[in-house]
């Protein structure tokens, strides 16, 4: 599949014009009459594919528009363009036209329905399969070329490869390229930053790379006694000092390092260039959905129901059995108290902490857990209508290489696929 997170893909047209980009390029440049060669660093078509939504594949978002533009983080207005040109129901339709039976989950994310994700893979490699686009595998390219024109500005002057087996350099002659090389997330599916490199090697700016999309540690020991424990509908905040940096409700997961989940993921692209400088606050309300007035109104319920139980037994139809423990020490009062001898203000103090559980976020986890790279060449080098480089003449990107991306939901796809197809069809 396309962009974000496969490997090295070129692709050849008519009149020796070749592309360099991911799988629905390869497949729309291929039914402009291109013929079309794609090159693919592993030993097979889309391994970062595979494991994408926990091997499901969440190919898009089948949200409105304004949904799809929001959901970028970095560089938003880059997109637009693209976005109009190749817009995620443009996306449903292209995989329902391979033949690709997909459901709509919650949050409007995209899921093949048989909930595999090589499903999505064959659907594209057989599309390039029966357009006859030349898929070369085992393939490492090791340098996009330029050559000089004479207005003194640089064009696209062909691939410099060689099989991953062998030493042996090779040189494929061209005209146009697209770069879709990923970026540096999960390095072991052959994001190793090849865009990158190929990027400076043709004075492109490429801005800091950060894992994004990735799980936070925390200061806490505590927390780490939680690990393996979900919660759902719960809201988080971030706060720089008193600054709120994110907000969201949904679901969380305590880990042995700290926190993640689909709410701290999202969380992570707008707060891991903050804690390279300094660490962050995370504020977890356990119970949304009550104000401070109504939670303690539930728990003088409860506690009058069992008046002459222990604190420490007190919580079982409030919180989930292993959180207790934590909260109940956190909240300082004595866990073998008699619930009918816990004081108004202890009380309070109980409701307060359960509506602002507080932790230190540290950092965040490195590539091998992130599931994209934030940062990546410089957007205002870069045509937002046709994704063509500015300053070399037929060399185009797409995908996790721009600094361009996004939440969790399918979005991050989308720009993928979108980014892709302005390339291909210029």
């Amino acid at each position: 599949m396309i962009s974000l997170k496969r490997k090295d893909i070129y692709e050849q047209c008519n009149n020796n014009r070749w592309w360099c980009c991911r799988h629905d390029a390869a497949i729309i440049a291929a039914r402009n009459g291109h013929t079309v060669t794609l090159m693919e660093k592993n030993e097979k078509p889309g391994k970062k594919l595979f494991i994408t939504g926990k091997g499901r594949c969440n190919f898009t978002n089948a949200g409105d528009e304004e949904d799809i533009r929001q959901s970028v983080v970095t560089n938003p207005k880059f997109m637009y363009s693209a976005f109009k040109g190749f817009s995620n129901y443009d996306v449903m339709g292209f995989f329902d036209e391979l033949g690709l039976k997909f459901k709509i989950e919650r949050g409007n994310r995209c899921f093949p329905e048989s909930d595999h994700s090589s499903d999505v893979i064959s659907a594209l490699v057989r599309e390039m399969r029966k357009l006859k686009v030349n898929i070369m595998l085992n393939t490492e390219v090791l340098d996009v070329l330029t050559e000089d024109i004479e207005d003194g500005t640089k064009r696209f002057g062909g691939v410099e490869y060689k099989e991953t087996t062998s030493d042996k350099k090779r040189l494929l002659k061209a005209d146009y390229c697209i770069i879709a090389t990923g970026g540096n997330s999960y390095s072991s599916t052959g994001s190793t930053g090849d865009g990158y490199r190929f990027a400076r090697n043709m004075s492109h700016t490429v801005t800091p790379v950060i894992p994004a999309l990735v799980p936070l540690t925390i200061r806490e020991e505590w927390a780490s006694e939680l690990m393996g424990l979900s919660l759902r509908n719960i809201s988080i905040s971030i706060l720089d000092n008193k600054k709120e940096v994110y907000s969201d409700f949904g679901e969380m997961l305590f880990t042995h390092f700290g926190v993640s989940g689909p709410v701290i993921l999202s969380a992570s692209s707008y707060t891991t260039a903050i804690l390279r400088k300094r660490p962050l606050k995370l504020i977890v309300d356990l119970k949304p959905a009550l104000s401070e007035e109504q939670l303690d109104e539930r728990i003088l319920r409860d506690f009058s129901e069992e008046k002459n139980k222990a604190y420490k037994n007190s919580l079982d139809k409030l919180l989930p059995k292993k959180l207790i423990p934590v909260i109940v020490r956190l909240s300082d009062i004595n866990k073998d108290k008699k619930v009918n001898e816990i004081t108004k203000q202890e009380r309070l103090g109980l409701v307060h902490l359960i509506k602002n559980l507080e932790m230190t976020v540290t950092g965040t986890r490195g590539f091998n857990e992130a599931i994209i790279t934030q940062g990546g060449v410089n957007v205002k080098e870069i045509n937002p209508s046709t994704m063509e480089s500015k300053l070399v003449q037929n060399v185009y990107f797409a995908g996790e290489v721009l600094d361009v991306d996004a939440v969790t939901g399918g979005f991050n796809l989308q720009v993928a696929w979108s980014s892709a197809y302005a390339a291909a069809s210029h």
